[in-house]
């Protein structure tokens, strides 16, 4: 008998992110082909979304609408995971560059509810931005999927659905990025913390675990009902002195995980059903 919905886990993949560069990590995937197979591999090890930045012919991180449409389109021509794009970019992102990343038509974006401090460098998130960016994501029917950095981003939520509502689809689904310096640590102790402090209106979370909390945040986050997201993007060695080889490797584990936990991954179909994405329809 197939696993119920409600006992299934949502695993995404993230994998390439704005900060590592080509040079530094050969095997990060930055083509639109590197992108596409990986999606495709991690498909098969049974990720069910896909969390997307892109990069430029020099692999520098790049919000293109024409790049980001042709990388929308090429992903669903090939795979059937759920797309999410990245509307958070690289730090140094205009607003309006990032907001325009709707245009490319995604089912998902990342929505993140604050300013936070990114390693040396300050994400910028300022409240007129979010909520803009929030308003538009219900006009153009794509599910957001909210970014907490921080308790303070946990606020920000009640906030935001309190004053505008809920999302397209009326399912509330957010993600705790956890363990980047200037952010909440990579800890069940502060997962539990924040789990316990979301609006009533949540219904499903998942959690990132930054470099070497992977591992502990994905322990915590499945012994709490979450979901994992895992890639290139948030960690780049597989174990000590071991990089990464592939984004799919980093998923089967997380795969494995779910699976001990008696919660095995969601198919991307159920990842559809869980976050009421827009189905088969062009969007304004």
């Amino acid at each position: 008998m197939p696993t119920p919905t409600a006992h299934r886990t949502l695993i995404t993949v993230a994998p390439t992110g704005a900060e590592t560069a080509k040079a530094d990590f050969p095997q990060l995937p930055t083509t639109l082909d590197e992108i596409v197979e990986t999606a495709r591999r991690c498909e098969r090890a049974r990720a069910a979304m896909i969390h997307v930045h892109i990069r430029d012919a020099d692999h520098r991180p790049t919000l293109d609408l024409a790049r980001l449409r042709d990388t929308v389109e090429a992903l669903r021509a090939e795979t059937s995971l759920v797309v999410q794009l990245s509307t958070g970019g690289a730090v140094t992102d205009a607003y309006e560059d990032r907001m325009r990343v709707l245009e490319a038509g995604p089912d998902s974006c990342s929505l993140t509810m604050g300013t936070v401090n990114f390693g040396d460098d300050v994400f910028m998130n300022p409240w007129g931005f979010v909520t803009e960016l929030y308003q538009e994501t219900q006009r153009r029917e794509v599910v957001p999927e909210f970014e907490l950095f921080d308790l303070g981003h946990v606020q920000a939520l009640h906030r935001l659905l309190d004053k505008h509502g809920a999302p397209y689809g009326g399912r509330v689904h957010c993600d705790l990025v956890m363990g980047v310096p200037g952010g909440m640590p990579g800890t069940a102790d502060a997962l539990v913390a924040a789990v316990n402090a979301l609006p009533d209106a949540v219904t499903s979370w998942s959690a990132t675990g930054i470099g070497r909390t992977t591992l502990p945040v994905a322990f915590a986050a499945l012994a709490k009902g979450g979901h994992l997201r895992v890639g290139m993007e948030d960690v780049l060695t597989f174990a000590k002195g071991r990089p990464v080889e592939h984004n799919a490797e980093l998923v089967e584990r997380a795969a494995q995980l779910a699976v001990h936990a008696q919660r095995p991954p969601m198919t991307p179909d159920d990842v559809r059903d869980l976050l009421q994405v827009r189905r088969g329809v062009e969007r304004a």
